[in-house]
């Protein structure tokens, strides 16, 4: 028996390609049987999230729960003044014009200013973002970026509480991260727009499945920065922190994330610059923000429109890179 005859008598279970072999006629030979006949690679990728939704469907709508209060948290802050009627009783009503709505976004524009002079010492990075602020301010796209402000600041909170124990786990367990590594290059180089069939069918439309795409194609980032940090510290400092009795709880605290920092904050950095680059994409599937003039912009072939929402989203980004651009 050749060894053609025996891969045919091999391959006779059913279900497995879409071709009926070794009974089929046109299946003459290998060239053939690749042309002819094509692994089942879609339909088992379709059953596996039929099980998922019909099984795990409590744990998605769980999950999603969670998302949806975390982003109306954050875009709530973002976009509208608190509750300020306490002022009223200490009669200080003078004081409720800071409050007022329509000034709401430049007591963001402020504290944002002001986290930035805190982590950089200097007026320069400040006064940056102000002007990029009261640039898009300008334009009347505050509402859009608070949007699109709300996805990357949610998808910095998961992205970092899972990437960084991730990586630090990756870092003590080198088979782990071995194990992990082609996983990780699968995330990042999948298409995203594949992302967004499942979290269509798992959350739905709206600002929750745009998150959960962003997330996946952001969080190899962290794990991968996280990871570098980690495994890079030198062993000189390790060997002192054991000769000083330090237990592996204290070397993590003391040794290895202080000298991780940098590279974790370079992580950050990371998360921000790739989850504003999922807003348009975001958009797609229903998520709020500064895609949706994009998108609108491409459907309707406005050339004015795109610039001026694409303008906007380019003064975003480099307003957070550079107050995010801390020196080692």
């Amino acid at each position: 028996m050749s060894w053609w005859s025996r891969v045919r008598a091999w391959w006779t279970e059913d279900g497995i390609t879409e071709c009926n072999w070794p009974n089929d006629p046109d299946v003459t030979g290998p060239i053939t049987f690749l042309t002819e006949c094509k692994l089942r690679i879609g339909d088992g990728a379709e059953a596996m999230f039929d099980w998922l939704q019909d099984n795990l469907s409590g744990v998605f709508d769980a999950i999603a729960l969670v998302l949806e209060a975390m982003i109306e948290a954050i875009l709530a802050l973002l976009q509208q003044p608190p509750n300020t009627s306490w002022i009223s009783d200490v009669r200080l009503r003078d004081a409720q014009f800071l409050y007022a709505p329509d000034l709401h976004p430049f007591l963001i524009i402020a504290i944002f200013a002001g986290l930035a002079f805190w982590l950089h010492r200097t007026w320069k990075v400040p006064a940056l973002l102000v002007a990029g602020f009261l640039f898009i301010l300008n334009q009347d796209y505050w509402e859009e970026t608070t949007e699109s402000l709300t996805l990357v600041l949610s998808a910095c909170v998961v992205c970092m509480g899972l990437g960084v124990p991730i990586g630090i786990a990756a870092a003590h367990r080198p088979k782990l991260y071995a194990w992990m590594r082609p996983v990780l290059d699968l995330m990042q180089t999948l298409p995203t727009f594949v992302y967004l069939i499942p979290a269509i069918v798992f959350f739905g439309i709206g600002m929750v499945p745009g998150l959960i795409a962003t997330v996946i194609f952001v969080l190899p980032a962290p794990i991968r920065l996280t990871h570098l940090g980690i495994s890079s510290t030198p062993k000189a400092l390790l060997e002192a922190a054991d000769a000083f009795g330090a237990t592996a709880r204290q070397k993590l605290w003391k040794v290895e994330l202080p000298y991780a920092t940098p590279q974790i904050m370079a992580g950050l950095n990371q998360t921000i610059m790739l989850s504003l680059s999922m807003v348009v994409i975001a958009a797609l599937v229903g998520a709020d923000g500064l895609g949706v003039p994009v998108v609108r912009a491409l459907n309707q072939v406005n050339t004015g429109l795109g610039f001026e929402a694409g303008l906007i989203i380019v003064v975003v980004a480099i307003v957070l890179d550079r107050a995010l651009r801390i020196k080692s």
